[in-house]
């Protein structure tokens, strides 16, 4: 059977529909021939995995960003939902399944504007590095996230997360772009949405148990913005987690603190280099499993709201677990 590409035509300010065709020779020229199909709104990309891992299809690429990737795996793996309490060995490993969640494998053409998840796999650039990976044929078993947390009405959602779910100004940047007018365009949009977090993002205490290797820890985190990892990018290119991979079987969590706002505005420019942990407002812990709730600060949750894989989705309080190369992914 032919590979399946579910496109999202509004990736990348909607270039990705617009050159669709030229994309589309370039793809032939790569894999051979193939079937696509176009998403029409937002969750669309899940419903079509879903269709097509129920098909029998080998291969599911995602031509958009990590939003349309993510959703693509979710709609694969949506008839196996994740539990955040798994099987924990005594080296705290996932002992509740052996291999990978699916028999179908996953590609990505990075066609959004951020492009981190590629990042974290060591692809290329762009259009190119997508195509050199899926063209060379091999492919490897990364981790996931399993993810539970919590709607605006109270529910609680699940989830699984293939690149960092982030808490404080990631996700208040989701929602601040959302709400910007379309006139604006979206790189305008993105740095009016930047500055607006930096200004409004709230100094909080979160209250966390980490489990690794069979032991528990509880803390407490002053922050502004935390990011719970399985790739090392998010952001556009902002290194967040140095020390992170994709098949290391672990989560990396990292938590930035600053006393004020503009001393959030300057560190940031040292996370692209990946040399904030050494910053004393800096805190990182490994582990496999994550609890995460607001302290006692009287701040809602609505003014510290999360950001999974690039998409705003949901508040706090959250759980995560790592999932063991549970994803086949090609390149």
């Amino acid at each position: 059977m032919k590979p399946l590409l579910i496109v999202n035509p509004h990736a990348a300010g909607r270039r990705a529909g617009r050159r669709w065709s030229e994309t589309a020779a370039l793809v032939r020229q790569a894999l051979g021939p193939f079937d696509a199909v176009f998403t029409a709104y937002g969750g669309h990309a899940e419903e079509l995995a879903a269709d097509a891992a129920s098909s029998g299809r080998e291969l599911v690429v995602a031509v958009g960003g990590d939003g349309t990737l993510s959703d693509v795996v979710n709609g694969i793996l949506g008839d196996r939902p994740p539990t955040v309490a798994g099987v924990i060995g005594s080296k705290g490993r996932d002992e509740s399944r052996n291999g990978p969640l699916s028999d179908v494998t996953v590609g990505l053409i990075v066609q959004g504007t951020g492009g981190d998840f590629r990042r974290s796999l060591g692809w290329g650039r762009g259009l190119r590095g997508s195509l050199e990976a899926l063209a060379d044929g091999r492919e490897r078993l990364v981790d996931i996230g399993a993810l539970e947390y919590t709607e605006a009405d109270g529910a609680t959602r699940r989830r699984y997360f293939l690149n960092i779910v982030s808490a404080g100004m990631g996700g208040l940047v989701d929602r601040y772009v959302a709400a910007s007018p379309p006139w604006l365009g979206g790189r305008l949009s993105y740095y009016g949405a930047t500055l607006r977090a930096l200004l409004t993002v709230p100094l909080v205490t979160l209250s966390c148990t980490l489990a690794l290797d069979g032991e528990t820890i509880a803390l407490d985190l002053p922050s502004r913005v935390v990011a719970v990892c399985n790739g090392a990018y998010f952001g556009s290119g902002m290194r967040m987690a140095p020390t992170a991979a994709v098949d290391d079987d672990r989560l990396e969590v990292v938590s930035i603190g600053t006393r004020t706002r503009t001393e959030l505005a300057v560190r940031s420019r040292s996370v692209y280099r990946g040399r904030h942990l050494r910053y004393s407002s800096v805190r990182h812990y490994s582990c496999q499993r994550i609890e995460m709730r607001l302290g006692g600060d009287g701040v809602e949750a609505g003014r510290f709201p999360l950001d999974v894989d690039g998409e705003p989705k949901g508040f706090l309080p959250l759980t995560a677990r790592v999932v063991p190369r549970a994803l086949r992914i090609r390149g």
